[in-house]
This record gives C-alpha cells, structure tokens and sequence, in this order.
C-alpha cells in the first residue's frame, strides 16, 4: 500500500492518496481542496482512482470532491447519518466559507462495510462523535487506518459544531485505541501518530484530564 499526503485548502485538510502497489488502482480520501493538485498526484503516479471517500461531511473535507467525481467518475462514497451535512455543503456558511459545489450521487458506507481498492481491504467503522457520520477507513493488513477529524497527534476532534457530542466522540476514540499499537493514524489535520502513541501520551485520554 502506497500513501501520499496532499495538505489543500486554507484549513489545511490532509488529503490522502491511497493506491495498491500491486493494481495502482487508488482512493481518495477526504478531498478538501484544490482538485488540480489531487488529479495531478494521481496522474503523475499513475494512478487509477477508482474510489474517493469521505471520512465526514464538512465543507474542508469535502470541497473538492465535485470536481473529482466529474474527472475521474469514481464513486463518492459516505455515511448517511452525515448526508444532511454533506447536501448543506458541509457547514462552510458557519465560518464565513463559501459553500462548495456537492454530487447529487452519493454511496453509503456503513459500519462493517469493506472496501476494496485493489488489493487492499479497507474496513469501515463508524466512529461519530466529531459529527453524526463520522467513519475511519481500517486496512488492518497494513496496519494504518484513516480517522478524519476523530483523533489527532496529541489531540481529539471538535464536538462543539452541529452533530457533535463529547462522549460519543470519547466512545469511538476508545474503540480506536483498541486496535494494535503498531497502527498508523492518518489525521483529517496535522500529522501521522500511531494508536500506541496517543494511547500513552495523548494527553485528552489521560485519567487525569
């Protein structure tokens, strides 16, 4: 499994490549921006992209998914209980954002779901809390998994925007840290981390926070 990080958009949302060495068929995770940068990484791979995620609906993840469903005609792919979300263009009016242009076509991803993008299964979980759809995208066999704004390096997702709630939030992330320690976190924000890591250091999931 080959992944390439592309930071777009002014909230600097982490935007995943996510290919099979094996096919060079690949995903995109969580488009927030800035679609000619994706499209141009993908092409320069040579990819295939035959899938493009959304790990939630809000506007900085979401943005450039429009234009790449038109390019590419992969499948969107999110939660229904962030389809609401998605089809106000992801909050963006809240912060003064304009709203982006969102596919009336949208795939549902439920809980237990499995993805296959080449070779590599992605297991879906739905991990709320952040907002009502929030999922993570698992590929056990290469232990890394995608979390979008659920958990961070050293830190945990908002819960005060419309949908979020703390201690929905909380029960996800303790799920999460139930996977392998050895697991790379690929954050909607910021850097990798690993669940050992946050397990240990994250100081949110401290006893004594």
């Amino acid at each position: 499994m080959q992944v390439k990080v592309l930071t777009v958009g002014q909230l600097f949302t982490n935007c995943y490549l996510v290919a099979c060495s094996h096919t060079q068929q690949a995903a995109i995770i969580d488009p927030g921006d800035e679609a000619h940068r994706i499209l141009s990484a993908a092409r320069a791979a040579q990819l295939k992209i035959t899938h493009i995620l959304l790990t939630h609906a809000h506007f900085d993840h979401i943005g450039a998914a429009s234009a790449l469903v038109d390019a590419t005609a992969a499948p969107l792919f999110l939660h229904p209980d962030d389809k609401l979300l998605f089809d106000v263009g992801g909050g963006a009016m809240l912060f003064d954002f304009p709203s982006p242009e969102v596919p009336q076509r949208v795939e549902a991803v439920t809980e237990g779901q499995r993805l296959l993008i080449g070779k590599i299964s992605l297991h879906v979980l739905h991990t709320p809390g952040h907002s009502p759809g929030s999922v993570s995208f698992y590929a056990k066999e290469h232990q890394a998994i995608f979390v979008g704004d659920v958990l961070f390096a050293n830190g945990i997702g908002r819960t005060d925007l419309p949908g979020g709630d703390y201690s929905t939030l909380m029960r996800s992330i303790q799920r999460l840290m139930e996977l392998p320690d050895e697991t790379v976190v690929y954050p909607g924000h910021g850097p990798t981390t690993t669940i050992g890591r946050e397990r240990t250091e994250n100081l949110w999931l401290s006893e004594d926070y």
